[in-house]
């Protein structure tokens, strides 16, 4: 990477005491995210407590050359917070500030580095919440959601990421902040460079702080796990709770059998029916007070056939130990081995198809390999996790793992889905991004980094190949 060395004595005489470390675990805990693929080797990091501490940063690092990576919870799996090439790490770990809530406009200003738990623990007082949540919310952080256009558990009820953030702050490359939509509802005043910023992986801007929207908690919700025959009848049952009344759907997760096999041997839990089945699903339902609700549609699909056995939750202990079974599976595989992990999205009703041709070419091409299936069915994601083979190196099954992803990503493409439903792209997934965008796409791509950042010095090498930093003369 063509870019001038870091100066730590510039900024100790330009920021106070603390702005900045090169402590080797610091720069070991920072410069890498969960997916432990590229090896951390960060310059600096950098925590600044303000959008103008950003700015003023920002503009330095512009003038110096320095390549900046904006760093959140890292709890990606992509590679999307790796600084792996001398890049200095700016960390919003600091800027965690939370307005009161505004109960009128149902409204809080979030600081980028606001934990996602945080969030919502702020709001439960008023009886709202960020309808955003995922396994990974007492660790992952808001800008980091935002500019990943997290998903998570709820998407089939409310929706991504991008639907509940009013307004950001963003401050770009050479140190402008940009304070977007506000708290307005309606803005019809040209194009809305907030969308930009969402799911751009820190590409365009440093997203320092977001007005989020929050929506009213969930009320009397019912949890139940529920056992099906395979994929397509899980999709009938997912057709089937859609055309029900009397509830709102608020999640529908789907896992194969070993994945619950790991849960359970891992003691994340213990299988609550009463034999094993290929596909179980876990349900969450919160009922309206109309129509016929939650128990009429329990008694229609074993009556119809849908399922083959199932248990509702009793108890608010009862659903959390029901969800600690689905959440507990990225966890229980870890524990188990080392993973290769993939997500992507599909058409809902063409996700039989695609796993049907999925499980067949995996099979014939790599019978050693283990695969666990799971993901938020009820809106196309489906997440793929491949076990390393005891027997296998690390960087022999590293190596094959890229040939199936090409196998894999085709097969996405020929379904006409993405490779990538959450998790973005990255460092991992950039060399498959023609696989879902085309030549036009990705040249739009170009002149936009082009425009908010001319010498590819933020976030560098990630989600697309802009080329690289390029050094003052």
């Amino acid at each position: 990477m063509n870019i001038r060395a870091f100066d730590s004595k510039l900024l100790e005489r330009e920021f106070d005491a603390g702005f900045f470390s090169t402590d080797p675990s610091d720069l070991d805990s920072y410069g890498r995210d969960w997916t432990r693929v590229h090896a951390a080797a960060p310059s600096a990091v950098v925590f600044p407590r303000t959008a103008e501490e950003v700015g003023r940063f920002l503009r330095v690092a512009s003038d110096r050359g320095w390549a900046v990576v904006p760093s959140g919870g890292r709890t990606g799996l992509a590679g999307g917070a790796v600084a792996a090439q001398g890049e200095v790490v700016l960390s919003l770990d600091r800027m965690r500030q939370l307005s009161d809530v505004d109960p009128i406009a149902r409204t809080v200003v979030a600081g980028a580095g606001a934990v996602t738990a945080a969030v919502h623990e702020h709001a439960a007082p008023h009886d709202l919440t960020w309808p955003v949540d995922f396994a990974s919310a007492g660790s992952s952080q808001i800008g980091g959601n935002i500019a990943t256009n997290a998903g998570g558990i709820r998407v089939v009820r409310y929706g991504l990421t991008r639907q509940w953030v009013l307004g950001l702050q963003v401050v770009t490359m050479d140190g402008r902040v940009l304070d977007l939509n506000g708290a307005l509802e309606k803005n019809n005043t040209g194009v809305d460079l907030r969308q930009l910023f969402i799911g751009s992986e820190g590409t365009l801007g440093v997203i320092t702080e977001a007005t989020l929207k929050l929506a009213p908690v969930p009320r009397d919700t019912q949890v139940a796990m529920l056992a099906t025959e395979g994929l397509a009848e899980t999709l009938e049952l997912f057709r089937s709770a859609r055309a029900a009344s009397g509830f709102h759907l608020l999640a529908f997760e789907y896992l194969s059998h070993p994945c619950l096999e790991v849960v359970v041997e891992h003691g994340a839990g213990s299988s609550p029916l009463s034999g094993a089945s290929p596909a179980y699903v876990l349900v969450e339902l919160e009922p309206t007070g109309m129509g016929a609700g939650p128990e009429a549609w329990f008694e229609q699909i074993f009556s119809e056939g849908l399922v083959s056995d199932g248990v509702l939750a009793e108890s608010g202990r009862q659903s959390r130990e029901l969800w600690a079974l689905r959440e507990g599976i990225s966890e229980s595989l870890s524990k188990t081995g080392f993973l290769h992990k993939n997500d992507v999205a599909l058409p809902v009703s063409g996700l039989p198809g695609f796993v049907d041709d999925l499980e067949r070419t995996l099979a014939d091409r790599y019978p050693d390999f283990r695969v666990f299936l799971f993901g938020h069915v009820g809106d196309g994601n489906v997440h793929i996790n491949i076990m390393k083979p005891e027997a296998m190196d690390k960087a022999d099954f590293l190596r094959a793992c890229h040939g199936a992803d090409e196998v894999l990503f085709e097969l996405v493409r020929r379904h006409r889905g993405s490779i990538s439903a959450e998790h973005g792209i990255g460092l991992l997934k950039k060399p498959f991004l023609g696989f879902s965008r085309s030549p036009a796409e990705l040249e739009l791509f170009g002149a936009l980094k082009r425009a908010f950042d001319p010498r590819g010095l933020l976030n560098p090498g990630k989600v697309f190949d802009f080329g690289p930093a390029r050094e003052l003369p």
